[in-house]
């Protein structure tokens, strides 16, 4: 069915996702709740993938090398970034990446909108 077949029903999915997240958003860092809440929706997104395995998309005929090689050197940049500021202590000069990110998700709605995107990512990988 369309997105937009059950207008009721996406609304309600829309605010249980909007109103878990606000929920989850406003756990400790590295507290228990904030484990539970991000182990509880990859495992029902888990079950859901592993009972209704969607349609195999067929891979490429070719993959461009030039943009693959393009990200691959931008994610070793990155994981060379955080590797090395958590090695060295994460100084000021050098600061971890997630040093940098955690002021920006600080704010009770940030870290929410941040978790509903992050559930609707999700989603996105089960359907596809």
């Amino acid at each position: 069915m369309p997105l937009g077949a059950r207008p009721a029903r996406n609304a309600v999915i829309a605010g249980g996702l909007i109103g878990y997240a606000w929920v989850v958003g406003g756990t400790a860092p590295f507290s228990m709740k904030a484990l539970l809440g991000v182990l509880l929706p990859g495992a029902v997104l888990g079950v859901i993938a592993y009972t209704k395995p969607p349609e195999r998309i067929p891979p490429p005929d070719s993959v461009d090398v030039a943009g693959f090689s393009y990200w691959i050197i931008a994610i070793a940049l990155l994981f060379e970034w955080e590797a090395s500021a958590v090695r060295d202590g994460s100084p000021w000069w050098h600061p971890s990446l997630t040093d940098l990110i955690n002021p920006l998700l600080a704010p009770h709605p940030v870290k929410s909108a941040a978790i509903v995107i992050w559930l609707l990512a999700g989603w996105a990988l089960v359907r596809r």
